[in-house]
């Protein structure tokens, strides 16, 4: 059983930062590519960043220059340091993992996804 798992959400203040990390197991750790994407209320879920297996990283237009996805192969865990928070950051944040190498941003070119963590920037 694929498992991710999210924390280091919370409540900040607009222009802190938060680090969200996703902890998984070494096989899906190695997967084509570990994304992240978030769902404010009544909104889709959308594309935040991504990093290939090769170290690659991509971002979306919302958040480059404010956001950084790493890896930690030792920990098996993705990142996603959040810096110059604004309040329409404020969002659920899932990790997800790309086991077959789809191409695009869609929710769908993942195949295995975590709980959430809730990130709440206020103004």
């Amino acid at each position: 059983q694929v498992q991710l798992v999210e924390i280091g959400g919370g409540l900040v203040q607009a222009g802190g930062s938060l680090r969200l990390s996703c902890a998984t197991s070494r096989r899906t750790f190695s997967s084509y590519r570990m994304g992240w994407f978030r769902q404010a209320p009544g909104k889709e879920r959308e594309f935040v960043a991504h990093i290939m297996r090769s170290g690659s990283t991509y971002y979306s237009d919302s958040v480059k220059g404010r956001f950084t996805i790493s890896g930690d192969s030792a920990k098996n865990t993705v990142y996603l340091q959040m810096n110059s928070l604004k309040p329409e950051d404020t969002a659920v944040y899932y990790c997800a993992a790309d086991s077959v190498l789809r191409l695009g941003t869609t929710p769908t070119s993942y195949d295995y996804w975590g709980q959430g963590t809730q990130v709440t920037v206020s103004s």
